[in-house]
């Protein structure tokens, strides 16, 4: 797994910042008190007039307080961020669960409180009662820091509460999904690649099939590794199930050949593939590592559970439908579909598999005709969007694909429960598609 996936499945969760603040936070309450015993002789009337001034039984009151009182805090901020992932995966799509999962003012709202809790009860330990054994002790700078922190915990709650009800609104989601699918893209497709297509011949002679060592989806697949397992067994791989696809243990997901074309022996055939499983990262859901779909699935998710009758929403599934022909149109200035990658010498070793453009739009136009025609807002929006993408392809090569799928939305619209002014309105827009890839933008 490589760094940017660790990286990816750490932000995924909710216990790594918490669990750095909560052993943060462990080691300053044994710090702060020692160093309260070493300067509190030391310190000067202003300085002291500003830390803590009870005694041993107010700072240990002071401090049960502030542990009891964040307990109830963090309790309520963990209810609140489980009832808010239940709506989104009720309301909207189970698929959501990760843009919220990942949300850094959650993962520091929930450090900030677990950090105050352990750093008072650490603190507790070390206030003493005044008794015939000895003196009492106050860490006046470690309660006062305690204080500190919990005032800052007040601020964080409130902040945190006005976070979640700003994140918990659709088109928040719906940006984030949009800005994440947008970073994927840059990633697998990025802006200024070349046009030309990838050689997807082979070398000749049979071809060494690759199994699924696991049933899970595929994360990622690390390009690097697969390269340098080619360029041991002197093969050519090509990896066919894409970043996002379904594997099932024992199935092939990848095949591969000798370059020289006189077979790969049994030796060079087990190391090679172990080491083109050993490139591909699998887990129990798709992510947005290199899954160029993820994020239009998201979205599509998004405008299908709105349209259904148990929501009847289409303002949101018109608003995800514009969503969707934003990062459609993105894509069209990309190249997308496989990628040929090749060894230090030049030499292609591993192809591997990328949805293209077309695909992409197929995934789209395919949901959509199915769910958004018995609507004519969403009907419109889904023309408006092939329009859009005419525009922006003008007369390249990606305007044919569009306008292809020109054939099953018309058909669509004439078998649609709509009335017969509104499909004749639609069919009317249908013309102004072609219209745009030539440059004229029609105006109602």
């Amino acid at each position: 797994m490589s760094a940017s996936e660790v990286r990816d499945s750490l932000r995924t969760q909710l216990w790594p910042v918490p669990l750095a603040a909560v052993v943060g936070a462990l080691a300053l309450g044994q710090y702060l008190p020692y160093l309260d015993k070493q300067l509190d002789d030391h310190l000067s009337d202003a300085v002291s007039g500003l830390l803590f001034g009870g005694g041993p039984e107010a700072a240990q009151l002071l401090m049960q307080t502030i542990a009891g009182s964040l307990v109830t805090v963090t309790s309520l901020t963990f209810s609140l961020t489980v009832v808010t992932l239940q709506l989104a995966s009720s309301q909207f799509s189970p698929r959501l669960l990760r843009t919220f999962s990942r949300d850094r003012f959650v993962h520091m709202t929930l450090a900030m409180f677990l950090a105050t809790f352990v750093f008072s009860l650490t603190v507790l330990r070390s206030i003493r009662s005044e008794t015939s054994d000895g003196e009492g002790f106050v860490p006046k700078i470690s309660v006062t820091v305690a204080s500190g922190l919990t005032v800052a915990s007040v601020v964080a709650l409130v902040f945190f509460l006005a976070h979640l009800a700003r994140q918990i609104r659709v088109e928040t989601m719906m940006r984030d999904v949009h800005l994440e699918a947008d970073r994927t893209i840059d990633r697998i497709f990025p802006d200024g690649g070349s046009d030309a297509e990838p050689d997807r011949t082979h070398p000749e002679g049979r071809a060494m099939f690759v199994e699924s060592p696991v049933s899970a989806f595929l994360v990622a697949v690390d390009a690097d590794a697969a390269v340098a397992a080619a360029v041991q067994s002197d093969a050519f791989v090509v990896i066919d199930a894409t970043p996002g696809a379904s594997l099932i243990a024992g199935v092939p997901c990848a095949r591969a050949w000798s370059v020289e074309g006189d077979g790969i022996d049994a030796r060079s055939r087990s190391e090679l593939e172990a080491g083109i499983q050993a490139s591909l990262s699998t887990g129990f859901e798709r992510t947005a590592a290199q899954d160029a779909g993820f994020g239009l699935q998201q979205l599509l998710d998004v405008a299908s559970r709105a349209l259904s009758p148990g929501v009847n929403d289409p303002t949101t599934a018109v608003h995800a439908l514009g969503h969707i022909s934003a990062v459609l149109c993105t894509l069209v200035s990309r190249h997308t579909g496989p990628k040929l990658h090749a060894d230090d010498d030049g030499r292609p070793r591993v192809l591997i598999s990328h949805p293209s453009f077309e695909d992409l739009l197929d995934q789209v136009m395919t949901q959509m005709i199915r769910y958004a025609l018995d609507d004519p807002r969403t009907a419109g929006r889904l023309v408006q969007m092939l329009r859009e993408l005419c525009w922006v392809a003008a007369a390249g090569p990606r305007s044919v694909a569009i306008r292809q799928q020109l054939a099953p939305l018309r058909s669509a619209i004439a078998t649609a429960e709509l009335s017969t002014e509104t499909k004749e309105s639609l069919q009317r827009e249908c013309d102004t598609v072609t219209e745009a890839s030539a440059g004229a933008w029609h105006v109602s």
